[in-house]
């Protein structure tokens, strides 16, 4: 028999959860649905916990268990939201309100509350907990950049820069990367960079 670490265990464990499996020892699928019970309960939409849920992947992402570093429960709403249907005239095949996605992702809203709710704090990376028929579950790292152990750390110490400040909402985290297309390489991803709107602006003051 092959010995697993915790960590692996861990990840192992939810992994098994999200599935619904089921074993002689446990019933993950109803230990899954009673977290998601107490996650619906909770009033907050920004939650501060204690410590993280899914450790491994915390520190994975940078998550250290030291001063300087809250960790929050994050509530969002699932779905693309609301859409009207056009009044006026238009083709039938732009009729349609379904399937109409925005400009950000869930997980970068996710992290943008976290960052509103924490001022003080830079949203380091986030990750997803559990979902219902609702919603979607986020828990977010952030840092605190004006604490002495975050500013002495070599490895978060870049946090503490100006150009670093209010990243989650200027699309600077993983998830923000992802949706303004950066991740995107090659052909076809010429108008990504810098950015989007600084190719549009460069090709009308052209004009």
């Amino acid at each position: 028999m092959i010995e697993m670490n915790a960590g692996n265990a861990i990840k192992k464990t939810f992994q098994k959860e999200i599935s619904g499996e089921k074993t002689e020892d446990y019933d993950y699928k109803s230990l899954y649905r009673q977290r998601l019970i107490e996650f619906r309960r909770e009033p907050l939409a920004v939650a501060r916990v204690e410590k993280p849920l899914n450790i491994p992947r915390a520190k994975e992402l940078g998550y250290k268990a030291k001063q300087g570093y809250v960790v929050v429960r994050v509530r969002v709403r699932k779905g693309s939201g609301m859409h009207t249907r056009p009044k006026k005239g238009r083709k039938p095949r732009r009729m349609g309100i379904k399937k109409l996605t925005r400009n950000i992702s869930i997980k970068s809203m996710a992290e943008q509350k976290a960052s509103k709710k924490y001022p003080n704090c830079e949203v380091l990376n986030s990750y997803l907990v559990g979902q219902d028929g609702k919603s979607k579950y986020y828990e977010v790292i952030l840092i605190d950049t004006a604490h002495p152990s975050v500013k002495n750390d070599k490895k978060t110490k870049w946090l503490s820069t100006e150009k670093h400040k209010g990243r989650a909402e200027r699309g600077r985290t993983s998830a923000g990367k992802k949706g303004r297309g950066l991740r995107n390489k090659g052909k076809g991803a010429e108008k990504l960079r810098p950015s989007k709107r600084a190719v549009f602006n460069k090709k009308n003051s052209k004009n």
